[in-house]
C-alpha cells in the first residue's frame, strides 16, 4: 500500500481519478475534563525552487587533515530551520508541543526552587527573632528588681544586643512599630501563613536533598494540577497561562474591607413610634407598610400568637393593635364609615367668607314659558333647538346683569316624569322663581314646584308669564296661589310677584331688581380660597369627549388639574367649560361649569369634593363601591308573607323587559320612574341594562338574547352596533320627546296583555226539573227569574253558591218549538254543552262577554 492509502479521508471516497485529500485528527479540551476530536485537512508545503545538491569535497591525504576541532552544537533555531523540510505537520506540532511542556517544567521547577528557599529564609528569620526577643525579655525582668540606675545601664546593653542580633531591625524600632499601629491598613492586605511545626530537638532531621526533592515534586504536581490542561495556544504563549482574579472577587474583597472600615462608624438604629390608623380590617402587608416594620417580623409575632396566617391575609382591628402594641406604635383604630368624606362637618369660619351670586331655579308646569322667560334674561334662544318645544334636560347658566352683577340660574324641567330634576333643582338653589301661565292657572306640576320649594326651605318669586295675551288673567292666578298657602304682596302676603311676558320682555328689569333685593336680603357667602365642594346638576356620555358631567360649584374654587372624588368614581380635571362652551381655568362658588376628565359617569345630584392626592380619592371611591354593591345585592328580608307574594307574581305577572339608553343621566332617571309608573298587578316592566350614551354591541346582544326592544331616547347605534342589530332583527325604538315614548310604551304593554274582558250578566233562572235528552244528555226545566236567556251564550251553573261548571246553553226550547230567546217570568228547557251533573233546586247565570282596548 502507499502512504496516501494509509491515512483518513475526509467524508466519502471521491470517484475519480484524482487524489484523495488527507485528513489529520485535533483533540480539543474543554472545562470539566470534557475532549472531543475533530478531523481537519492535511496541505503540504508547496516548496518554491529545488534544492541544490551540495558536492562532496574531495578528501585530503591524512597527513593534510589538519587537527580535529572542538565540537561546536548548532542553535536550536539552525536545527529547526535545518529540519523543517523534512518534517510534516503533525511531526513539527508533536516536537512543538514536547518542547513548550519542557520548558514549562523548567520554569516550574526554578520558581518551585525559588520559593522553597524564601520560604526557608524566612523562617529561620522568624525564628531567629523570636529567640532574641525572648532573650531580652528575660534579661529585662531579671534586672527589674535592681535599683534604678542600674537598671538604666542594662537596658542599653540589652538594646544594642538585641540591635546586634538583629541586624534587620532598625534603631528606631518603638518609633517604626507605633508608626505601623497609626497607618491605615493596607487594602488586600495577605494573610500570613502559619508557622510550620518544627520537629522535637531529639529527633532527627530528614536529610535535607530528599525534603527539597519531596517539595519541589509536591509543588510541581499542585502547579500543573491548577494550570489546566495543555493547549498549543498556551504551549507557544507563555505570559498567558497564568490565572487571573476575577472581578467579581475583587468586588467581594473591596466590599469585605469597605465594611470592615465602616464597622465601627455605625450607628445602632433608632426606632421611631408611629401613630398608625387601624381599620375594622387590615391586611397583614398593609399593616407592615403603616407601622414601617418587616412584613416576616409581623408574621413571626402572629406565629408566637398561636395565628398560622401569611402577609397577604387579613386580620382585625383587635389583632392589630396587639401587634402594634407589641412593636412599639400607638393605634388610631377608624371605622369604614370614617373612610367615607363628610363635608356637613367641615364649616368654615366666618371671616373666610365671601359674598358670591345667587342660584335661581326656574320651576313650573309645562309648557308655561320658563326656558323663553330664561332665554329673554340670557338674550338667547333655547326653546329652538329643544325637542317637542320642551325642555327634558336641567340647564345652567350664568347671567351678567347691567350693574355688572351675577346671576346663576337653573332651568328645570315641567313634565310631570322629571320629578327628580325638580327636587334636585330645588334642593341646590338659593331663590325659586315658580313661573305660571296667566292663561293656564295652576297645574299639577305648579302645584308639585310649589311642594318642593317648601321642603327645600328656600323663597319663593312668583313671576305669572304670558301677560301679553289677550285671556291673561294674572289676578285669577294670585287667588288660586291662596289654595296652596302663597300669599302675594298684593293680598298682604310676603312674596313676591311679578307679571312678564317673556315675548315681549315685559317686567324682565322687575324680576331682575326683585331677584337682587332677595339675595341682598339671604347675604350669600361662601369660602373661595379652599378645596372646592360642588353638585352633579346633570350627567352625559359624549362620544368624543367621553364622560361629561356638569355641576355647580357650592364652595371653593375648582381648578383643572384637582383630583376629586364624585359618587363612586374618581379623577382628575381635565379641562373646564363655561355654559358657553368656552374652556376656563377655574369656576367659583355658584359658578355652573361642564368637568372633562370623569372615569365614569357620575349619578344626577351626586356630590364633587376635592381631596388632596389620588391615593385618598381611591380609597374614598373604593368604599364606596363597595357600599353600593352591597346594598345593590344585598337580598329583603324575607318571611312567609313576601315569599308567597313573589310567588304569586312569578307565576301571574307578565314581565315586559326594555334596553333603556338616554343621552344625559336625567333623562334616564326620567324615563326609569315613568315606565315603572306603568306596571301594575297584570304586568311589570323589567329594565335589563339604562345607561347613558350611544346604542353599543353590547346593548344590541342583551336585547337580541332576551327578545327585548331597545329604547333610545336622542342616541342613535354606533357602525358596529348598527350591523349587529340588522343581522339579529332586533327590535329599535328612537324616541326624543318623553310623553310619546311613555305613550308607545303603555300600548305596547296593553297590546301585550291583549284585549280586556269584561262580563255583562243577561239573565239568571231556577232549575226546576231535570229530564233526558237523548241517549247521554241531560235537559234542565227553567224557570227564569231575571233578565233573559238567551241561545248560545255562556252560562255559570251553580248550587248552593258554588260554581259546578262554566259552559254554554247549546239549545233553548219553550215547550218543542226551539226559540232565541226565553223573558223573565216564562219557563223553559235548556241543554248545557258538555255537562250532566245538573240537581233540581241548581241556578243558571247566562252572561256574556265584551272585549275592550286595554288602557295601562
Amino acid at each position: 500500500m502507499s502512504e496516501t492509502e494509509n491515512k483518513p479521508t475526509l467524508g466519502r471516497k471521491p470517484l475519480g481519478l484524482k487524489k484523495s485529500v488527507e485528513a489529520g485528527e485535533v483533540k480539543q479540551t474543554f472545562s470539566h475534563g470534557r475532549t472531543n476530536k475533530v478531523v481537519v485537512e492535511v496541505k503540504r508545503r508547496k516548496l518554491l525552487g529545488k534544492a541544490q545538491p551540495v558536492e562532496a569535497a574531495p578528501e585530503k591525504p591524512e597527513q593534510e587533515k589538519p587537527a580535529p576541532a572542538p565540537e561546536v552544537k548548532a542553535p536550536p533555531a539552525a536545527k529547526k530551520a535545518a529540519a523543517a523540510p523534512k518534517e510534516t505537520r503533525q511531526e513539527i506540532q508533536a516536537r512543538l508541543l514536547r518542547e513548550a511542556e519542557e520548558a514549562r517544567l523548567t520554569s516550574l521547577e526554578n520558581a518551585s526552587k525559588r520559593e522553597v528557599a524564601a520560604r526557608q529564609k524566612a523562617v529561620e528569620n522568624e525564628r531567629q527573632r523570636a529567640d532574641d526577643n525572648r532573650k531580652a525579655d528575660v534579661e529585662a525582668e531579671a534586672t527589674a528588681t535592681t535599683d534604678t540606675e542600674a537598671a538604666d545601664a542594662v537596658k542599653p546593653a540589652a538594646k544594642a544586643k538585641a540591635g546586634a542580633s538583629d541586624p534587620a531591625a532598625p534603631e528606631d524600632a518603638p518609633a517604626v512599630a507605633a508608626q505601623r499601629e497609626t497607618t491605615a491598613p493596607r487594602k488586600f492586605t495577605p494573610v500570613a501563613k502559619p508557622e510550620p511545626k518544627r520537629p522535637d530537638a531529639g529527633a532527627k532531621r530528614p536529610d535535607s536533598s530528599s525534603s527539597k526533592k519531596s517539595e519541589r515534586s509536591r509543588g510541581d504536581r499542585n502547579d500543573r494540577r491548577q494550570s489546566g490542561k495543555l493547549t498549543v495556544t498556551r504551549a507557544l504563549n507563555e505570559d498567558e497561562g497564568a490565572r487571573a482574579r476575577s472581578l467579581a472577587a475583587l468586588k467581594r474583597a473591596r466590599e469585605k474591607e469597605r465594611r470592615a472600615q465602616f464597622a465601627g462608624k455605625q450607628k445602632p438604629r433608632v426606632k421611631h413610634a408611629r401613630d398608625v390608623i387601624v381599620p375594622e380590617a387590615i391586611t397583614v402587608a398593609e399593616l407592615a407598610k403603616r407601622m414601617g416594620e418587616k412584613g416576616a417580623d409581623l408574621v413571626k409575632a402572629l406565629f408566637n400568637l398561636d395565628m398560622m396566617v401569611t402577609i397577604t391575609e387579613t386580620i382585625d382591628a383587635d389583632t392589630a393593635e396587639l401587634l402594634v402594641e407589641e412593636f412599639g406604635h400607638r393605634i388610631e383604630r377608624v371605622s369604614e364609615s370614617d373612610i367615607d368624606l363628610d363635608t356637613s362637618v367641615d364649616v368654615d369660619p366666618e371671616e373666610t367668607l365671601k359674598e358670591r351670586p345667587p342660584v335661581v331655579t326656574i320651576m313650573g308646569h309645562v309648557d308655561h314659558g320658563k326656558t323663553s322667560l330664561l332665554d329673554a334674561l340670557r338674550g338667547t334662544d333655547v326653546v329652538k333647538g329643544e325637542a317637542g318645544g320642551i325642555t327634558q334636560h336641567i340647564g345652567a347658566y350664568q347671567v351678567t346683569t347691567k350693574d355688572k352683577n351675577k346671576l346663576t340660574f337653573l332651568d328645570t324641567p315641567g313634565h310631570e316624569a322629571f320629578t327628580q330634576m325638580r327636587m334636585r333643582g330645588a334642593n341646590v338653589t338659593d331663590i325659586v322663581i315658580l313661573v305660571v301661565a296667566a292663561d293656564d292657572g295652576i297645574m299639577p306640576q305648579t302645584i308639585e314646584a310649589i311642594k318642593h320649594t317648601k321642603a327645600a326651605g328656600v323663597p319663593m318669586i312668583v313671576a305669572i308669564n304670558k301677560c301679553d295675551k289677550d285671556d291673561a288673567n294674572a289676578q285669577r292666578v294670585r287667588e288660586r296661589l291662596l289654595e296652596h298657602e302663597i300669599v302675594v304682596e298684593e293680598m298682604s302676603g310676603e312674596v313676591q310677584n311679578v307679571e312678564v311676558s317673556a315675548k315681549t320682555g315685559k317686567g324682565i328689569d322687575e324680576l331682575i331688581e326683585k331677584i337682587m333685593l332677595q339675595a341682598e336680603l339671604l347675604e350669600l357667602k361662601a369660602n373661595p380660597d379652599r378645596n372646592a365642594d360642588a353638585t352633579v346638576i346633570e350627567a352625559k356620555l359624549d362620544k368624543g369627549k367621553g364622560p361629561l358631567a356638569t355641576v355647580l360649584v357650592n364652595r371653593g374654587t375648582l381648578r383643572r388639574g384637582d383630583i376629586f372624588v364624585v359618587g363612586t368614581e374618581s379623577s382628575r380635571v381635565r379641562a373646564l367649560h363655561d355654559d358657553k362652551g368656552k374652556q376656563i381655568k377655574e369656576a367659583g362658588p355658584s359658578t355652573p361649569v361642564e368637568v372633562l376628565g370623569l372615569g365614569g359617569v357620575p349619578n344626577a345630584g351626586d356630590q364633587l369634593t376635592v381631596v388632596e392626592n389620588e391615593q385618598r380619592a381611591r380609597e374614598v371611591a373604593e368604599y364606596r363601591q363597595e357600599q353600593a354593591t352591597e346594598k345593590r345585592t344585598a337580598p329583603a328580608p324575607a318571611n312567609l308573607e313576601t315569599m308567597f307574594t313573589a310567588l304569586a307574581e312569578k307565576a301571574h305577572v307578565i314581565e315586559f323587559p326594555l334596553v333603556i339608553k338616554a343621552d344625559v343621566q336625567g333623562s334616564i332617571e326620567a324615563i326609569n320612574t315613568a315606565l315603572n309608573n306603568l306596571s301594575n298587578d297584570d304586568i311589570k316592566v323589567r329594565i335589563l341594562q339604562s345607561g347613558v350614551g350611544a346604542i353599543t354591541e353590547s346593548d344590541v346582544a342583551l336585547a337580541s338574547a332576551t327578545g327585548a326592544p331597545i329604547l333610545g331616547f336622542n342616541v342613535r347605534p354606533n357602525a358596529k352596533a348598527r350591523e349587529l342589530i340588522s343581522r339579529n332583527k332586533t327590535r329599535m325604538m328612537y324616541y326624543d320627546v318623553i310623553y310619546q315614548l311613555t305613550e308607545e310604551i303603555a300600548k305596547e304593554m296593553a297590546g301585550e296583555l291583549g284585549p280586556e274582558k269584561i262580563e255583562h250578566v243577561v239573565g239568571r233562572a231556577e232549575v226546576k226539573e231535570v229530564f233526558r235528552s237523548g241517549k247521554k244528555d241531560k235537559a234542565a226545566g227553567l224557570l227564569v227569574t231575571e233578565g233573559t236567556i238567551r241561545k248560545g251564550l255562556f252560562a255559570r251553573l251553580t248550587r248552593e253558591d258554588v260554581i259546578v261548571s262554566a259552559t254554554t246553553i247549546a239549545s233553548l226550547r219553550r215547550f218543542k218549538d226551539d226559540v232565541d230567546e226565553v223573558r223573565s217570568g216564562l219557563e223553559c228547557g235548556v241543554v248545557l254543552e258538555d255537562t250532566n251533573d245538573i240537581k233540581p233546586g241548581d241556578s243558571l247565570e247566562v252572561f256574556e262577554i265584551e272585549e275592550r282596548e286595554r288602557v295601562l
